[in-house]
């Protein structure tokens, strides 16, 4: 094959193996998520694998206790069997051996081997005799040719550790010594196959020719290794069943329970959604029903207090819009009384034309403040619309700046202005996101303490991004949300130096909530604090990310280069060395 080829089919395999194990981890993830999420698979799950360990235990010790039975009461009873069959041989063999000696002396010839009639009347292999189901092989090692078998048997299927235990029982003359025996697989010569065999052996001394006779009887354990076998199978197919059972028993008793739980679930998910009228059907008068019962009174009382607390909410701003409203008629008269005042305070005392400024200060920001609790109002009555234009973010950018500069040149403050060259078009309310600008801006030059602001402009295919970062008193952890609450100071204790209402922004981030859009703040104590507006390019489109980073870009950098830095310096600084890699 061509080396260009070989790695072709290489890399298919690879990609092959590589869309193989993918597939098995997402197979893998889905079956653990779905294991973590359903308590009823787990609940089976966890009985079944503490069947199969109970049932595998006792499955063991039950067939060990058959196995051990079994078999001891087959060699029991062989030993039993080989016992009487040595006692039988024994005195088969004494007149067999006197009459072959008579003959010897008499000049008469006798038979060829006692051990044939001895062999005939033990295995039952005479007529009349009922043939027995084991083998037995006389041996007589001092007399060749005196040895005999029946069946297929030969000296050669003798155990070689049984047979030196015979023979040692031989020489030290233990005759009535406990027979020995020997479980084997053996092949015999008109087997197919080896079959389990009890190979016992003992010894048969005949005192008239004073010759030994080693005696082995071979009983087949076929049926007890089928017994067994039958045991074992049984024993699997009986825990399989019992195992399957149990599951089974699990997954009906949790159904019961995990049943109402789940429906109890989906009851307080559409619950949390806004149906208030969501209610548990009630059977029985178990713990499950009266859950249930715990559950619909707790629902109604839910309903009944957010319906109250609505009302009270509409009341409030209702209120709020009336009392608004209602006010500007007097401010317009007090107004219009304050301005005469304020334009004829040279012709005043010093005390009264500075009563007259305080005057005019005060109605400006009282003015503001009952503008932005009117359009606090209107957003609570869900009555705030969009005044949408395709615009330029560069130019609102450099608008509210324009707005701003007044009030930073007076707190000693600067902008670095990091503009896109290209044009920033976004579908837009003007007046809405200049008014956000000029909240972030003011807030920025009111905390920032005299150092500069900077104001970056970002933009891609789907959105637009404006961010102003300060270098003043910055956020303490959990206060980037609690900003935005209404009439919220981070510290309570310290004046506001612009006179602000407290409701910029709270109403920053209703507009911007208004066009579909983000606004976030960080910040960190020391390192002072960034306000990001992320708006969608084209009105109703969903934001899926901003172009823009809500941290600053050094601090991320700081934070990258720590983390890469610390594994070198700690063991430099003799393992703790938080403090000095941090500086």
């Amino acid at each position: 094959m061509p080396p260009t080829k070989r790695r072709h089919s290489r890399r298919t395999f690879r990609q092959i193996l590589a869309g193989v194990r993918r597939r098995v981890r997402r197979a893998a993830g889905a079956a653990r998520s779905g294991w973590r999420r359903s308590l009823q698979l787990q609940v089976v799950t966890s009985t079944m694998v503490i069947s199969v360990i109970v049932v595998v235990v006792l499955g063991t010790f039950l067939f060990g206790q058959i196995n051990k039975s079994v078999v001891e009461g087959s060699q029991k009873t062989s030993v039993g069997e080989a016992f009487a069959d040595r006692l039988q041989i024994a005195d088969a063999l004494a007149p067999n051996v006197a009459d072959q000696a008579k003959a010897a002396d008499g000049g008469q010839q006798g038979s060829a081997n006692p051990l044939d009639a001895v062999m005939n009347a033990v295995t039952g292999a005479g007529a009349g005799g009922t043939q027995k189901r084991y083998d037995v092989l006389v041996l007589n090692r001092s007399l060749p040719g005196a040895s005999r078998g029946s069946g297929s048997v030969v000296p050669e299927d003798v155990p070689a550790s049984l047979q030196a235990g015979v023979q040692r029982n031989i020489r030290e003359q233990q005759y009535d010594k406990p027979a020995l025996g020997y479980m084997e697989k053996i092949k015999f010569a008109d087997a197919s196959q080896a079959r389990l065999t009890y190979v016992v052996g003992g010894v048969v001394h005949v005192p008239a020719n004073g010759q030994n006779y080693e005696v082995y009887h071979f009983f087949p354990f076929n049926e007890e290794e089928e017994l067994l076998v039958n045991v074992r199978l049984a024993i699997v197919v009986v825990g399989f069943g019992l195992v399957l059972l149990l599951a089974a028993i699990a997954y009906l008793v949790t159904r019961q329970v995990v049943t109402p739980v789940r429906l109890a679930r989906q009851a307080a998910e559409r619950l949390a959604s806004g149906k208030l009228d969501e209610r548990l059907k009630v059977r029985g008068e178990d713990d499950l029903a009266r859950l249930a019962n715990s559950f619909n009174e707790m629902a109604a009382n839910l309903a009944l207090k957010i319906h109250q607390l609505e009302e009270l909410s509409h009341v409030q701003r209702q209120f709020v819009s009336d009392v608004s409203h209602e006010l500007r008629t007097p401010l317009t008269t007090v107004r219009m009384a304050a301005d005469l005042l304020y334009d004829a305070r040279e012709d005043f005392d010093p005390m009264a034309a500075r009563s007259a400024e305080l005057m005019q200060n005060q109605l400006e920001r009282f003015e503001s403040m009952l503008a932005d609790l009117l359009e606090i109002s209107r957003y609570d009555a869900g009555a705030a619309t969009l005044d949408l234009e395709p615009v330029d973010v560069r130019d609102v950018v450099l608008r509210a700046i324009g707005d701003s500069e007044a009030l930073a040149e007076r707190h000693a403050t600067r902008f670095e202005l990091r503009l896109p060259n290209e044009p920033c078009m976004a579908e837009i309310d003007n007046r809405r996101v200049e008014r956000i600008l000029r909240n972030l801006l003011f807030n920025a030059i009111e905390h920032g303490e005299g150092r500069d602001i900077v104001v970056t402009v970002g933009a891609d295919r789907d959105a637009v991004a404006i961010a102003v970062r300060d270098h003043g008193i910055g956020l303490k952890p959990g206060e980037e949300t609690m900003v935005f609450d209404r009439f919220w100071r981070a510290d309570p204790s310290r004046a506001r130096t612009i006179g602000g209402t407290g409701l910029g922004l709270a109403i920053s981030r209703e507009d911007a909530t208004l066009h579909g859009g983000w606004l976030q703040a960080w910040g960190q104590p020391g390192e002072g604090s960034q306000f990001r507006l992320t708006l969608p390019r084209t009105a109703g489109t969903d934001l899926k990310g901003s172009p823009l980073p809500l941290v600053p870009p050094e601090i991320e950098m700081r934070r990258t280069w720590r983390t890469a830095m610390t594994p070198v310096l700690l063991p430099a600084l003799g393992g703790d060395g938080a403090g000095h890699a941090e500086d």
